[in-house]
Formats: C-alpha cells, sequence, structure tokens
C-alpha cells in the first residue's frame, strides 16, 4: 500500500471472527472478516435478515467485545445514521440542544459558538437554522433525517456509519437524502459505510459493495 493510500485509511479490519452466546452455546457470526475502507467514498453493505451485518458493525462501533482479530479506526469513531430518525432524536429536546450534545460532552467550546456551529450544520444539510428552536415531532421525516445526518457531522467525523438511512421515507425524500449524502461525501471527503436491503439504492448510490454471506464479507464485482 502507497503512503498516499495509507494516508487516506479511515477503517480496516484484519481476519475479524465474532461470536455471540447463547445460553451456554457460543456461536460464530462473521468468519475471518478482512477490509478497508478509504477517505471519500460510498461503501454500501448488503446481505440477508440475519446474515450478521448488525454484528458487524457493532464490531466496527466498539459495542461487541467477543471477537478476535483488529479493527483499526484510523480517524475518530465512527458516527451512526439511523433507519428511524424520529426514534433516534431525543423527543424531548429542541434540535439545537440534540446537536449541540456531542460537543457538550467533550466540553468543546462555549455556548455561543456550539449555538453558532449547530446552526452552520443545518444550513449545511440545507435546513434553515430557525429550526434550531425546534422539537423532532414538529418536522418532517425527510427534515429528521437530515438532523440525523447534521448531528453526525457536529464532530467533524470523516466516518459516517448510515444503518438504511433511507427506508423510513417515502421515494421523493429518498431522492433529496441521496444527493444530500452525495454532495456532502464530495464536499466533506466523507466515508459512508452504507447498510442497505435494497440492491437498486446500494448500485445507484455507492462506489463499492461489500456482501455479507455464509459469516464471510467479499466484494460485489
Amino acid at each position: 500500500m502507497s503512503k498516499q493510500e495509507e494516508e487516506k485509511l479511515v477503517l480496516e479490519l484484519h481476519h475479524v471472527n465474532a461470536y455471540y452466546k447463547e445460553g451456554k452455546i457460543r456461536r460464530q457470526v462473521l468468519k475471518d472478516v478482512s477490509f478497508a475502507l478509504y477517505e471519500g467514498e460510498m461503501v454500501g453493505f448488503v446481505g440477508e435478515s440475519g446474515s450478521g451485518k448488525s454484528t458487524l458493525c457493532k464490531c466496527i462501533l466498539g459495542l461487541l467485545k467477543d471477537y478476535e482479530g483488529e479493527v483499526i479506526h484510523y480517524t475518530q469513531y465512527p458516527q451512526m445514521v439511523f433507519q428511524d430518525p424520529f426514534a433516534s432524536l431525543n423527543p424531548r429536546k429542541t434540535i439545537g440542544w440534540i446537536l449541540e450534545e456531542p460537543l457538550r460532552i467533550r466540553r468543546e467550546g462555549t455556548k455561543e459558538s456550539r449555538r453558532a456551529r449547530a446552526e452552520k450544520i443545518l444550513e449545511r444539510v440545507d435546513l434553515p437554522k430557525e429550526l434550531y428552536d425546534r422539537y423532532p415531532r414538529e418536522l418532517s421525516g425527510g427534515q429528521r433525517q437530515r438532523v440525523s445526518i447534521a448531528l453526525a457531522l457536529m464532530t467533524g467525523t470523516k466516518f459516517i456509519l448510515a444503518d438504511e438511512p433511507l427506508s423510513a421515507l417515502d421515494v421523493t425524500v429518498q431522492a433529496q437524502i441521496i444527493k444530500l449524502l452525495k454532495e456532502l461525501k464530495e464536499k466533506e471527503n466523507i466515508c459512508y459505510l452504507f447498510v442497505s436491503h435494497d440492491l437498486d439504492v446500494v448500485n445507484m448510490l455507492c462506489d463499492r459493495v461489500l456482501v455479507l454471506a455464509d459469516q464471510e464479507v467479499h466484494w460485489l464485482e
């Protein structure tokens, strides 16, 4: 691998074997999984229900401890964009409060600078900054998903793990979100791992496609 390629690496997995316990039985879910992701690419991740996609995502996010092999992050840990934005956004908090939470946790900036960043990020995902004081229930499904994407961007991450981010949206809104994801990839040089069961969307949107089958991962030709 060239020095230039190494500098663009976002994630590497080396010979990952992952397991789940079912009672006293330790069941293998992933077998010898190895791949690398780079900045500025959209990588589709497909597989049948129950194939182990969630397990692999948990390995990447550091949420699964029972695995062997290496998971190496070359940037910050990835941020998540979930399937259901209404369920993933705190309904009791304003959009501004939600967006600023990662910065408060890290004790970054002042109250004024955090608000300024939140408003800037809202505009970056094509939402008016006036939504800062609104609640998730006051937004449409497409607006809520844009807020979820904005939340992922708040820390300046270069790696977003998107878990079925279009499936809860109607076709028109899906097209708008796809356009936004493409624009952010090009402008922000973000790497996406785009989990989906919709091969048509994956083929249209993604640069490369990972397929998980029979506990193993391979690149789709």
